[in-house]
């Protein structure tokens, strides 16, 4: 099977897809999916926020996990307390936990709320980025 990332959160509505968007550019050459415990509607400040980065992830479609995805990735990374205790992770995959703030119950003005998805995007960013360092430091996959 092809190298593949699987991103679980809690309902696949701002941070798994946020990290998908950016897996998709960094990564082109590797499958990419994001999926939740539930599955929400995407949210349109996640959308937003990623637009002002020049991703697109305005057609990702919010998926529940999928166990044979799940079983057959070569990457998985929970974004989500919730993700990482409500899934076994198999152990044929490389796990790794990124507890990463929930942007949607942050409370304030819009400037703050808008500032807080930021931070989000900018950190799941910088995860992505070690992480195709990595990737590209201890593979022969380009």
């Amino acid at each position: 099977m092809t190298n593949s990332i699987y991103f679980l959160c809690s309902g696949n509505s701002c941070r798994g897809q946020i990290a998908e968007g950016y897996a998709k550019k960094f990564l082109p050459n590797w499958k990419i999916q994001s999926a939740g415990v539930r599955a929400e509607d995407i949210n349109p400040t996640a959308v937003k926020v990623m637009s002002e980065d020049n991703i697109d992830i305005s057609k990702q479609q919010p998926k529940k996990i999928d166990d044979l995805f799940l079983n057959q990735a070569t990457i998985i990374i929970t974004l989500s307390g919730e993700a990482r205790d409500k899934n076994i992770i198999p152990q044929t995959a490389r796990w790794l936990h990124w507890p990463i703030n929930d942007p949607t119950i942050v409370s304030g003005n819009d400037e703050e709320i808008m500032n807080a998805y930021r931070d989000v995007r900018d950190e799941i960013k910088q995860n992505i980025i070690k992480l195709t360092n990595y990737i590209k430091d201890h593979t022969q996959q380009d």
